[in-house]
């Protein structure tokens, strides 16, 4: 193997790893416990909200990708293919509406609600544009997720946006997304994301 061919499977490995650790299901899951403890400083309360978002916005949803994804419904767990994506995403909207309505039904802190309505408008406007475009919900996650926490904690995790650098990085080299739709996502994280929830709050 030359060494071209070399740096080439890097790349390639080093990509998918970064797709794969920053998948959007994952940082969902870190997410809700960090605004949780974030809105509630206590493990109870942090353990049993945090259970709550991450499982009605990640872990069920990436159980329903992962059921059509086994029985050919769309192309992977990423569902890298456009028309595949309206099952996923209304999955998506049904399980955090249900989860919206307990935290307000519960009265979960303000900061739990604002994050499930800031990750409900991502879901609206990605799926608007979905319609007729491909935009990277790998990007949207990601920058979204660092402007929550900047927001919920300080500004000093801003920085974190370079990590999203990556991730669009590794979307591009693995042929998912165009530049032009990585970008796309990244604006609508932080402008959706990052925005509805600071409104929220």
């Amino acid at each position: 193997m030359s060494t071209t061919d070399t740096a080439q499977a890097v790349e390639s490995r080093t990509a998918r790893v970064l797709s794969e650790v920053f998948a959007p299901w994952v940082i969902v899951i870190a997410l809700s416990g960090a605004v949780a403890w974030r809105a509630t400083e206590a493990l109870v309360p942090t353990v049993a909200w945090g259970l709550l978002i991450a499982t009605t916005s990640s872990v069920l949803p990436m159980g329903v990708i992962v059921w059509g994804a086994r029985r050919g419904r769309w192309d992977g767990h990423h569902v890298r293919d456009r028309e595949g994506r309206l099952v996923p995403f209304l999955a998506l909207l049904v399980l955090s509406g249900a989860c919206l309505g307990l935290l307000l039904w519960w009265e979960a802190p303000r900061m739990l609600v604002a994050l499930d309505v800031a990750m409900i408008a991502v879901l609206l406007v990605s799926g608007a544009i979905t319609v007729w475009w491909k935009v990277s919900m790998h990007a949207a996650v990601a920058a979204g997720a660092v402007v929550i926490l900047a927001v919920a904690y300080t500004a000093w995790l801003l920085p974190l946006l370079l990590v999203v650098g990556a991730v669009c990085w590794s979307r591009v080299r693995l042929g998912d997304h165009t530049t032009a739709q990585v970008v796309a996502g990244t604006v609508l994280g932080v402008v959706v994301g990052g925005g509805v929830f600071a409104l929220a709050l």
